[in-house]
C-alpha cells in the first residue's frame, strides 16, 4: 500500500480534467458517523465549488473516508483542491468535537479519468459504496452523498 509521498509519484494535475479522489480519516476513525462532522465535509466540498476550484460531479462520504469525483478548474492544482477540503474540514471538525487531533491521513488516492471512461458509470460505483458496505439497503436512506446526475 502506498503512503504519503509515494502517492504523489506519477500524479498528474491538469485544468479541466476529471478526477476520482479517495481520502481516509486518520487511523480510519469513523468520524462521519457523527452527522455534524459529515455535513462539515460536505459543506467544504460545496465551498470548493463556490470558490471555482472544482466542479463536483458527485461524492459519497463513508464513515471513515471520502470518494469524490470532480472536474478541476484553472484556479488550483489537484493537491491544492484536495488540501483545501481536508484543511478546512479538519479545523471545523476539531472545533465541533472540542479537540485538537489529526483528522485526515496524509495524502490521497487519485485517478485521472481518461476520455474513454464513462463518468456516469464511475459515479454509480461511487454512490453504491454504502450499499456494498452494508450500511444501507437503499441508497435513498443514506444521507451523505450527492450526484449531479440524480
Amino acid at each position: 500500500m502506498k503512503h504519503g509521498k509515494d502517492l504523489r509519484v506519477g500524479r498528474y494535475s491538469k485544468d479541466n480534467n476529471y478526477y476520482f479522489v479517495t481520502t481516509n480519516t486518520h487511523n480510519r476513525e469513523p468520524l462521519f458517523l457523527d452527522f455534524c462532522c459529515a455535513r462539515i465535509v460536505i459543506n467544504s466540498l460545496k465551498q470548493t465549488d463556490e470558490l471555482e476550484i472544482t466542479n463536483t460531479i458527485g461524492f459519497v462520504l463513508m464513515p471513515d473516508h471520502l470518494h469524490w469525483l470532480f472536474q478541476l478548474n484553472e484556479t488550483a492544482d489537484l493537491s491544492h483542491a484536495v488540501g483545501s477540503i481536508k484543511g478546512r474540514s479538519a479545523k471545523l471538525i476539531n472545533t465541533q468535537l472540542n479537540r485538537d487531533k489529526q483528522v485526515w491521513q496524509p495524502g490521497f488516492y487519485d485517478h485521472n479519468l481518461r476520455k474513454s471512461e464513462d463518468i456516469k458509470q464511475i459515479m454509480r460505483y461511487i454512490v453504491a459504496n454504502p450499499l456494498r458496505a452494508g450500511i444501507v439497503k437503499n441508497i435513498g436512506r443514506y444521507s451523505h452523498w450527492d450526484c449531479i446526475y440524480l
